[in-house]
């Protein structure tokens, strides 16, 4: 078993170089979190769902506009949708977005996307998550991808029962966290289940769930024959969970996490305006300076602060070679101009919805 987590493989033709992918979470994926896990080794980044309810309705906030920059690719759009028009008609916008795959999301427990009849709801429904992805795969020329919990009840194994048949309707690659839907985030990824599917079927399968180390990763991938590992929660606030899984552990420094934070923080400015960048990057906060790297306090005194210009200024006030670490990573990123911006499109999409 080739453990080299460096190496290239193949998703529906698309080269992926290496076999880290970074996952597609509500609330995180926006670009500046896909550039940076690109920046520390992902070899595949992925939005955040987009509702294609939102993009019927013409809703002003799934609706706004995804920036698809240079420096992303290859890169995965998710969308999620219990009518086959209507994803098909999203699967349509990402083709014209840029992206390099189209990535279905039959995995998310959240109530409020189940009881529409979307995400982890569809593999109590095998026949109609099987017209979705027949509907995808029609409607555009980009592999489609699926990313499936292992069902919805705890001891459930419908994964090994619709993983295959959604394989025959289209789907180029399969993701499986194997946790059920009512376990939400509880528990441990049973990859049992992962190295079954694997051996069902003839097409990629990504294992997601509990990868937090190199350790881990490699660990996941010899036992269930995995063609990537899918890293998610571990690097909310923490790239470099991704470069030590590629196997450089160097610790960051202070001035390291500094001035990525506030990279990350004017990238989201760029991309979701002052407004709302100011209360989505709240999380943020105690997600990069956690794990003993800062006082407590000062996390909770960064949430306090009125606007982004005093949370940065703060910051900087902390760790002042900050700012030489901030202008070299400003050096290394592609020029604005090579960023695809979709308002030029009929309809756009902003995975925030």
């Amino acid at each position: 078993m080739n453990l080299d987590l460096s190496a290239h493989w193949s998703l529906g033709g698309v080269d992926i170089p290496g076999r880290l992918v970074l996952a597609p979470m509500a609330g995180v994926s926006v670009q500046a979190f896909r550039r940076q896990g690109r920046r520390y080794g992902a070899g595949l980044v992925c939005s955040e769902m987009v509702s294609v309810a939102g993009i019927q309705h013409r809703n002003e906030r799934t609706l706004g506009y995804l920036r698809v920059g240079a420096d992303e690719h290859p890169l995965a759009i998710q969308i999620f949708g219990s009518e086959p028009e209507a994803m098909a008609e999203a699967a349509r916008m990402v083709e014209a977005a840029g992206a390099d795959i189209v990535d279905m999301n039959f995995g998310c427990p959240v109530k409020k996307v189940t009881k529409t009849g979307a995400g982890a709801s569809l593999l109590d429904d095998p026949d109609h998550a099987c017209r979705l992805v027949d509907a995808v795969a029609s409607a555009t020329e980009l592999p489609v991808s699926v990313k499936m919990r292992r069902g919805v009840e705890n001891s459930s194994r419908v994964c090994l029962d619709v993983g295959p048949r959604l394989v025959e309707a289209g789907a180029s690659s399969l993701t499986l966290h194997p946790r059920s839907a009512k376990q939400m985030y509880t528990g441990t990824a049973d990859h049992s289940l992962t190295a079954e599917l694997v051996s069902l079927v003839d097409v990629p399968v990504i294992a997601s769930g509990d990868v937090t180390s190199r350790a881990r990763a490699q660990s996941v991938l010899a036992t269930t024959g995995a063609s990537a590992v899918m890293v998610g929660r571990a690097a909310q606030g923490n790239p470099w969970v991704l470069r030590e899984i590629m196997g450089d552990d160097r610790e960051p420094s202070r001035e390291e996490v500094v001035a990525e934070l506030v990279l990350f923080m004017r990238e989201t400015v760029r991309e979701l305006g002052d407004q709302r960048a100011f209360g989505f990057l709240k999380k943020f906060y105690g997600w990069y300076l956690g794990r003993g790297r800062v006082p407590r306090p000062f996390k909770q005194e960064l949430v306090q602060l009125p606007s982004l210009d005093e949370v940065e200024a703060r910051l900087f006030e902390a760790a002042p070679g900050a700012r030489f670490v901030l202008e070299r990573l400003l050096s290394e990123l592609p020029d604005p101009a090579d960023e695809v911006l979709l308002d030029s499109l009929p309809i756009s999409i902003y995975g925030g919805g």
